[in-house]
Order: structure tokens, then sequence, then C-alpha cells
């Protein structure tokens, strides 16, 4: 893994002004030509050295725990950053759309239909909330989260189910695998999602659904510092502090500040 080249960062450029311009016209949108990867052999797992990222969406990830720890490491990132990157481009054409439709003095029925829908599932109290709930975190603090909670790609739900932040089941319809463990004698099940973007998607809008994460939500409106960020998801956890000091270590001493400069390739993004 390296650090940005001139010419990377010479194409991040160009891909913000691209999307900014585009962002004028309400009706341009980008979705994200992914290409998913049953993993069969880690070697299938594409190292991440470039800025630019490529797509990859890795499921069925096992065997890291047989790597050396560097290895593993690095593995587990590599799987794990293109979904982070994906899920993040997906809340923010959402963002966009919402945006865009605060600026328009009429709307069409699908128009109404987008925000009440988003409204919803947002929980908001109207537009101006639902464009600060529409937002995500740092790479590095969604990777090291990540990190913490699946093991590093060593827990079963993880293996199972691509649930990389161990969010619980209470829907008896939706895809789910059980946990060993109960809580108050009662089984605990938790999310089996298709690939590890849609569990990231998940935890975002489940950041942006709580009140717990009020703080966050007003933090990240001021600062895209992950460090400042990290003492507002101490409720995440039971542990609390020592959480989040974990996650800061984690941060620091893989140096995951680097992969907040990373964005998908521009050539995999294609207008709807």
């Amino acid at each position: 893994m390296r650090y940005p080249t001139a010419r990377n960062l010479f194409f991040i450029t160009f891909l913000i002004l691209f999307i900014t311009i585009s962002g004028c016209d309400d009706t341009k949108t980008f979705s994200v030509q992914t290409e998913t990867i049953k993993v069969e052999s880690l070697d299938q797992i594409v190292l991440v050295a470039d800025v630019l990222v490529k797509p990859l969406l890795y499921t069925h990830v096992s065997g890291l725990e047989k790597l050396p720890v560097r290895k593993a490491k690095a593995k587990f990132i590599s799987a794990v950053l293109p979904s982070i990157l994906v899920a993040k481009h997906e809340i923010e054409q959402r963002r966009q759309k919402i945006v865009a439709l605060r600026g328009k003095t009429r709307w069409s029925e699908k128009d109404s239909a987008l925000y009440i829908d988003l409204r919803n599932r947002y929980r908001a109290k109207d537009i101006d909330d639902l464009i600060v709930r529409t937002g995500t975190l740092p790479t590095s603090l969604v990777l090291a989260q990540a990190a913490v909670e699946s093991g590093w790609g060593k827990s079963r739900f993880f293996l199972q189910a691509n649930n990389l932040f161990g969010v619980w089941s209470f829907n008896t319809n939706e895809s789910r695998v059980v946990a060993r463990r109960t809580r108050k004698n009662k089984r605990i099940y938790v999310r089996a999602y298709p690939d590890m973007s849609k569990s990231i998607i998940d935890y975002f809008e489940i950041l942006a659904r709580s009140r717990t994460y009020k703080s966050l939500r007003e933090a990240r409106a001021q600062t895209e510092d992950p460090l400042q960020l990290l003492p507002h998801l101490k409720n995440y956890s039971e542990r609390r502090t020592a959480y989040t000091n974990q996650l800061k270590k984690i941060i620091l001493r893989n140096n995951l500040k680097q992969f907040d400069a990373y964005t998908i390739d521009p050539q995999y993004l294609v207008e709807d």
C-alpha cells in the first residue's frame, strides 16, 4: 500500500470537480460498476496499492487467521476497503438527490416518493434534518470499527453473514444467523447480508437514525477528523471509552488515516 501519487491526486481532483459540476443537474446520478468475488482462496483478494480503488465486493472471506498478522491485516483491509467506498458512494448519491430536492420549487410524484421513502428510512423530521442524517464517516474510522467488531475478519458473523459490525436482527422475515450466546435467556440473531457493502450501508443508517448518535451527526458536520469523531462513538460498545481508545490505537498503529484519501476509480462510475 502506498500514498497517493501526483497522477492519482490529479484524477481525484478531476473526479471531485466532475461530480460537483454534474451535481448542478439534479437528473444526473452515478452508479458503481462492481464485481462480486466469492473468495475460495485469499490470493483472490487484490491488495490495494493505489488511491484509485477498483470496486471489488468480496464474499466468503475466510482463512485470515492462518496468515502472519501483518499480511492478514493487509488482506482484511484490501477486502473491506472497496465495500466501504461503494457504500459511501451510495449514501452520498442519496444525499445529493435530497440536496437537489431542497432546491426545487416544485416536486414531481417521483421526487415526493423519494423524499418520503428516505425521510421514513432515516426517521428525519424534515428535509434539512434528512440532509444532516444522510452522511458517512472517514474511511479510517469505519475500517477500525470493522476490524474490532469482526476481529479482523475472524468472527463467525463476518464469515457466515458478511456482517462487519455485529448488527442484531429482530425481524424473522430477514436473512439472519443465530448467535451462540443469549441475552437474558433469549436467543440472539444477527443480520446476514449479500455482501459487505450492504452491511456498511446498514451501519451508516443505524448511526443516522438513533438518538444515541445525535452528537456524532452534529460533530461530523464540523469535522472530518476521525480522532475528533471517535468520542461520539463510545455508546456503540458497552466498553465506552475503552472501546474508543482501542479504535484510536488501531487507526494510529495501522496508519489507517491514509485511506481517507482513497476513492473509487472513476472509470467504474456510470451515469444512470
